[in-house]
């Protein structure tokens, strides 16, 4: 049976001008006019609705809405489209074992042998069931590419060893960070992954064996890393300069402190789309790749456009997945704001993720993210860092949370309820547990992105 390859459906050369690196990058966007960006993605744009009108998922999904082919002429009319999210997929899925309708698989023909090969993963079901994720050659090389070119122009080269913490079996991340160092940098990789595929203890030898310059992955365990390093004594052998991963909320001076003055950089994604946004040298805001994604805030609400510097869901469209598996105005629940100004290169700036609209609880009548916790702990030494929110109801109805801090000791249970009190809004319980004392229920040992809150109300 003929079919092609993997590399015989891709033409590398035309990625590589149309989502460049290196130095190519900041040529093309440092002063790109917002008119010419424009007219970039709307040609990308056009190429992925083409796509999309193939497939069942979006077949249905807008005919539902009684649009019909030629209703949408370009990306100005994007906002005619209905949004979806993870639960639209998951009915796909229930309907359409196991691989749901949204992918296009069926599309290529009898048998599918004009099919490209497809890069199967999942999610990491830290909100429910597994979701399946399908990517296509081109697909999948440009997200590898949008790693690699935020890695190489915040400085890695050939001559660093990075050591990566994300997790591999069936979730994607592991697998593409590997992909894209070795695809698009010339560092040395170290596949090291989470403490259960290698306990934390080794990969610290590892580190310091190597001589790992840049740690990458979620900051929960890179952070408990540096206290491993220092209890082995290899601490002062790990020549780390750079952090690269996901702060959040979180205030990078704990992280940087942790690991003696590593510079640490934040970026965003999610498993659908790759990459969206990551912050540059300047550390002054998160730039939304806009040569590969086009992002909308949307009120969590009303689903409307919100006003400029205003709170919303992100809500993206990938300009390049036109092979397996489009992403057209995939409603990622993640909230973030815009900010002004303007940055080193001409893309728009968002303040990165602040929370899940999804995962929000209204305690008493205010919105809370549990994620939230973090930015208003970090940089306390007698606090690790980890925390776990427990959210119940008593007899009478009444909502409360509870939130169960590590301790290194001296610290003042009242004062904290306070601070966190005043950061939050709302009067939350504090308690108190040793180091490591709430791992068991984060499992911040074995997962990507550990388990910050708990709802015990059902």
């Amino acid at each position: 049976m003929t079919f092609p390859t993997y590399f015989e459906t891709l033409d590398i050369k035309q990625i590589l001008a149309d989502h460049p690196v290196g130095d190519a990058f900041l040529t093309k966007f440092h002063s790109i006019s917002r008119d010419e960006l424009f007219s970039l993605q709307d040609a990308q744009f056009r190429k992925v609705l083409a796509r999309g009108w193939q497939i069942p998922f979006y077949q249905r999904l807008w005919g539902e809405q009684g649009i019909e082919p030629g209703d949408i002429r370009g990306l100005a009319d994007i906002g005619k489209l209905p949004v979806y999210d993870k639960q639209h997929l998951m009915t796909s899925i229930a309907e359409h074992p196991p691989l749901g309708d949204f992918g296009g698989l069926d599309t290529f023909g009898a048998g599918g042998a004009g099919r490209p090969p497809v890069i199967l993963h999942t999610t990491s079901g830290t909100t429910g069931r597994p979701q399946p994720l399908m990517f296509g050659p081109k697909g999948r090389e440009v997200i590898n590419l949008l790693v690699g070119r935020l890695y190489r122009w915040l400085g890695i080269h050939s001559e660093d060893v990075v050591h990566s913490v994300y997790g591999h079996g069936m979730i994607n991340g592991g697998h593409f960070i590997r992909e894209a160092v070795t695809h698009f940098t010339n560092a040395l990789f170290l596949s090291a992954g989470t403490g259960i595929e290698t306990r934390s203890v080794q990969q610290v030898h590892l580190m310091a064996d190597f001589g790992a310059s840049v740690v990458v992955g979620f900051v929960d365990y890179i952070r408990k890393l540096a206290e491993v390093a220092k209890s082995e004594g290899v601490f002062e052998r790990i020549p780390a300069r750079l952090i690269i991963g996901h702060l959040g909320t979180e205030d990078r001076c704990a992280i940087e402190a942790a690991w003696g003055g590593a510079k640490a950089y934040d970026w965003y994604g999610v498993g659908d789309t790759g990459p969206i946004a990551a912050e540059g040298p300047d550390r002054d805001g998160m730039y939304v790749w806009e040569d590969a994604h086009f992002l909308e805030l949307l009120d969590i609400d009303s689903g409307a456009t919100v006003e400029a510097g205003g709170t919303g869901d992100m809500v993206v469209t990938c300009l390049f997945k036109d092979d397996i598996a489009p992403c057209i105005r995939f409603n990622t629940h993640d909230v973030t704001h815009e900010i002004g100004g303007k940055g080193e290169i001409a893309f728009r700036r968002i303040a990165g993720f602040r929370g899940r609209s999804d995962n929000m609880v209204k305690l008493r009548g205010i919105n809370l993210f549990p994620h939230a916790i973090a930015g208003l702990i970090e940089g306390r030494g007698d606090l690790t860092g980890e925390y776990i929110c427990r959210l119940r109801r008593d007899a009478t109805g009444r909502d409360e949370m509870e939130v169960t801090l590590e301790s290194r000791g001296g610290t003042d249970a009242s004062a904290l309820a306070g601070l966190l009190r005043r950061g939050l809004g709302v009067e939350v319980g504090v308690a108190l547990c040793g180091p490591g004392g709430t791992a068991a229920a984060t499992q911040v040992d074995t997962r990507q992105k550990p388990i910050r809150l708990i709802d015990e109300r059902a």
